[in-house]
């Protein structure tokens, strides 16, 4: 099976885990994409749904879908959010933010009963790290925050680069909320937790990728088959 098959695979499992009357929050991702794809269907047959979006780009895709969408604001408690990750480890530690969405992820995954990560099996890392670690930072004071970045890398132990994402004609990437992201290349993160205080220590980080205590299951599917860690129920 390709990666794409996997990504539609764990997505069908966690479509099996939405209930009538349901509010959903729907991630951003290639693999969060595949979930809202399927929902669709399920909603044009006649599924009762209200929705919130992790980005701009999911709200449009749902609405071209005719997913009935909400806000935080008119629905500020859900009931499960379905998303994706860049990293998962076996205690469901993951880092977000490729898709330069962390703010809005995490905040909707902190508004959600449960949060059921779906990914295909390559996600899976014995430590976080591998993949650049996203941190959302504001433009003013870039280089006063680039500065204690790097400051609280070193003092939770972990050392690398730190670049700021652009897109592909070379400007600087912006957030749905106008933030620019740092993205740090670790290799490996040994403490997570202690990591993610420094962070969110500094004035000027808005937000970073490492997701703590969020997920309460994930599914990752690999050619023999789907993996779950954590509770789906």
């Amino acid at each position: 099976m390709s990666p794409d098959d996997l990504k539609k695979l764990a997505a069908a499992r966690a479509l099996e885990l939405v209930r009538p009357g349901m509010r959903l929050g729907l991630g951003t991702g290639s693999t969060a994409k595949h979930f809202v794809d399927l929902l669709g269907e399920r909603v044009a047959k006649g599924l009762d749904v209200i929705c919130v979006s992790t980005s701009e780009v999911t709200e449009a895709q749902a609405r071209g879908l005719g997913i009935p969408m909400s806000t935080l604001e008119e629905t500020p408690e859900l009931d499960l959010t379905i998303d994706g990750a860049d990293e998962v480890d076996s205690s469901l530690r993951l880092i977000k933010g490729g898709g330069a969405a962390l703010l809005r992820e995490k905040i909707v995954a902190s508004a959600s009963a449960r949060m059921v990560v779906i990914a295909d099996d390559s996600k899976l890392v014995p430590q976080l790290g591998r993949f650049p670690l996203p941190i959302e930072v504001v433009p003013f004071g870039l280089e006063v925050t680039r500065r204690a970045v790097l400051a609280a890398i070193a003092a939770a132990g972990a050392s690398g680069d730190l670049v700021l994402r652009r897109k592909p004609d070379g400007s600087v990437l912006l957030t749905d909320g106008g933030h620019y992201i740092l993205d740090a290349h670790l290799c490996a993160i040994a403490e997570p937790e202690a990591l993610s205080a420094a962070l969110a220590s500094i004035p000027g980080v808005v937000e970073h990728g490492l997701f703590l205590g969020l997920a309460t299951a994930a599914i990752l599917a690999a050619g023999a088959g789907l993996t779950i860690l954590g509770d789906l129920e």
